[in-house]
């Protein structure tokens, strides 16, 4: 439970009401009560009114706001505001704004606008968030502490210069170990002193973004401005947390993005929340899996959903509406698989500037009678209705699929073999063939413990870091199964190429050697032809972007390529390794060929689907105290017949109890009680 004075799933969002008169706070607080919001969250890029100037603070507003909320029974989830800096701070202390990719000084504008070396800025986030935590501390609408917000972007100034020759000091110890992590007898780029290494930009190293010349020292910064990011809010958290010291603290994190190791922050928050904004065609498994990356990033720990839109997007190329139902049905997904809050951005619609077309629970026309709060009170009801069921429910999986952002630069920074490929889309190949067969999944970290899984996935493990191969080992031994694949086991975490054969230090457990890697053209294909009829596995199948050559030492050939000089050689084996198995896919699959594999593992594994449900129809299961809650999702435009059984069991959401073949509604939720 995030805070005992709200013992529900949370319902709200951010709120800006220093944007409107008294008059419109009255207003949304009436419409607040007819939708059961419960929490809003102030204060999120408020630090210019707070802080008009470097000595000046003035909290009266703030105050007003805190305790209007408090006054109509709405909790609080408070930021420290340090999204953005104020401009009076840009003016006198210039360090403050960034330098970006192409070298160019950034001036005052925009949000997230910060160099997080800059120190400046540390001193007057530290100062605010100090000032922020002692003066609200006990104020009884208080339940959560938010820090900044969505941090992200890269600096590239003299002071992350400096910053960065620090770090790698740290890192390294001496200048010798460096120039033989990075490999820099290439192209004569030896270093003799710390301060000749600049930042690898476009100035520098690289070009396109992730296009380098030299993967360790870009891979090295990203680990560095993650870092560094991570520095500012670890700032205001300890500033937080020593006048706050039982209000837990998050801040908001954006799901897959790119630029910060959340599993490295996730050691240093209280609880993960993060901002869900798919697209109208984004896959529902592809949610579903960020989902479940968010649940992962502490170990099953429920999560916030700290920010959705309860209609539409504002920044993204064709900003659909959210069709009727899918606000609520989306909002369950969360929830399904982990999420203890349900809040949207925004509330009320602001109306200039760049999010003045950005979805809000009260629209511009400024009353009740609209589609979009239609759906939200409905939702708030039926949130309040289930009570703390819920609360604090953990989700059970015997599959796991690993993620690893440094493993993520590392492939995505690689020159060759192919402009293609792409992590996150191997990643989710795999997390969508379990998906349709309603296997439950869990998104795991190269450091989490393996003992609770059955079967453990890691798509292109390109980078093997200290250890992982021995915990893989380990694991197969004792009767787990393995699967990884092409591009795996070929680079240490210092990018450097670990010789004597891929998949390196994979190699034994996995019974195979690899000697050349082919890059398809877009829309070439292979063919992986079956050995032999294997439950759901048999015939032909397409592959195609990468090809690995690779020779057997041990392991059973399950599937040979079909066509190219490489006819006839591997490409998906077996190998038994003590009490389990591990899996080597060559090449990237067709999904009738991962489906296939997989629900042919799961059955052997004894690992079953939560119910036999159509495609579209999406089931996940969370438990606590010996009680399990049983959501079934249907994204489909039609009602879809799921069979639940011959028992009746109650529907927390319609509280009938039901049975047998089901007709659930087009963008239909259950959540039956077991």
């Amino acid at each position: 439970m995030i805070h005992n004075k709200l013992p529900k799933i949370w319902y709200g969002g951010d709120y800006n009401p220093e944007q409107w008169d008294d008059e419109t706070m009255t207003e949304d607080l009436r419409m607040f009560k007819l939708a059961d919001i419960d929490v809003a969250t102030v204060n999120v890029f408020s630090w210019a009114r707070i802080q008009p100037s470097e000595e000046h603070y003035d909290f009266e507003e703030l105050d007003k706001i805190i305790d209007r909320l408090h006054g109509d029974h709405i909790s609080v989830c408070l930021a420290t505001s340090t999204g953005a800096h104020p401009a009076w701070m840009a003016k006198r202390y210039p360090d403050v704004t960034r330098v970006d990719y192409e070298g160019r000084k950034r001036k005052f504008g925009g949000r997230h606008n910060s160099c997080p070396s800059s120190p400046a800025y540390r001193k007057y986030s530290k100062l605010i968030a100090g000032k922020l935590a002692e003066r609200y501390k006990d104020h009884p609408a208080l339940v959560a502490w938010h820090i900044s917000n969505e941090y992200g972007g890269y600096c590239y100034c003299d002071n992350c210069s400096d910053a960065f020759q620090a770090w790698l000091q740290k890192r390294y110890g001496t200048i010798e170990k460096l120039n033989k992590a990075w490999y820099t007898s290439f192209w004569g780029h030896t270093f003799y002193d710390w301060d000749e290494i600049v930042p690898p930009n476009a100035l520098s190293e690289e070009w396109g973004g992730n296009r380098t010349n030299f993967q360790s020292i870009s891979l090295d910064y990203r680990r560095f401005q993650s870092d560094a990011l991570l520095e500012c809010y670890l700032i205001e958290y300890d500033e937080v947390r020593k006048h706050s010291p039982n209000i837990q603290i998050t801040t908001n994190l954006m799901g897959t993005y790119p630029e910060l190791d959340y599993f490295k922050w996730a050691k240093h928050m209280d609880v993960i929340s993060w901002d869900n904004y798919p697209s109208i065609d984004t896959p529902v498994s592809y949610t579903a899996m960020t989902h479940a990356l968010m649940r992962g990033l502490k170990s099953g720990q429920p999560f916030m959903l700290m920010e959705q839109t309860p209609s539409q997007q504002n920044w993204q190329a064709y900003n659909a509406l959210k069709r009727p139902g899918v606000m609520r049905l989306w909002s369950y997904q969360a929830v399904a698989h982990g999420a203890d809050t349900v809040m949207f951005f925004q509330l009320r619609r602001s109306i200039g500037a760049c999010e003045k077309y950005h979805g809000a629970v009260i629209e511009h026309v400024g009353h009740e009678h609209t589609r979009v709060f239609r759906e939200c009170a409905e939702l708030g009801h039926e949130l309040t209705a289930l009570s703390d069921k819920l609360l604090d429910s953990r989700i059970d999986s015997k599959a796991a699929i690993v993620f690893d952002w440094e493993n993520r630069w590392a492939v995505e920074l690689s020159s060759g073999p192919s402009v293609a490929l792409k992590y996150v889309d191997e990643v989710h190949k795999y997390y969508d063939a379990l998906f349709e067969l309603n296997i439950q999944t869990d998104m795991i970290s190269v450091e989490e413990q393996l003992d609770q899984y059955d079967l453990v996935i890691a798509p292109v493990m390109y980078m093997i870091k200290p250890g992982f191969a021995e915990k893989i080992e380990a694991f197969v031994a004792r009767g787990g199964t393995f699967i990884t694949t092409f591009f795996s086991g070929i680079v240490n975490e210092n990018d450097l190429v670990t010789t004597g054969g891929y998949p390196g230090k994979l190699r034994k457990v996995l019974g195979i050697w690899a000697e050349e890697i082919d890059s398809l053209l877009p829309g070439q294909q292979n063919q992986m032809v079956m050995k032999k009829v294997d439950g759901a596995l048999s015939g032909t199948y397409t592959c195609s972007l990468l090809c690995d050559l690779i020779h057997t030492e041990g392991a059973e050939v399950i599937a040979e390529y079909g066509s190219d000089f490489y006819k006839g050689m591997p490409a998906a084996t077996v190998n038994k390794f003590g009490e389990g198995e591990a899996w080597y896919i060559a090449t990237s699959p067709d999904q009738h060929f991962l489906q296939a594999l997989l629900a042919n593992i799961c059955k052997d594994k004894g690992i079953k689907p939560l119910l036999a449900a159509p495609s579209g129809v999406e089931v996940t299961r969370r438990s606590k105290d010996g009680k399990s809650y049983t959501f079934i999702l249907n994204h489909n435009a039609e009602a879809a017949e799921v069979q639940l059984g011959a028992r009746p069991r109650p529907d927390l959401l319609s509280g009938e109890p039901v049975s047998g073949l089901y007709s659930l509604a087009a963008k239909g939720v259950m959540i039956i009680e077991e």
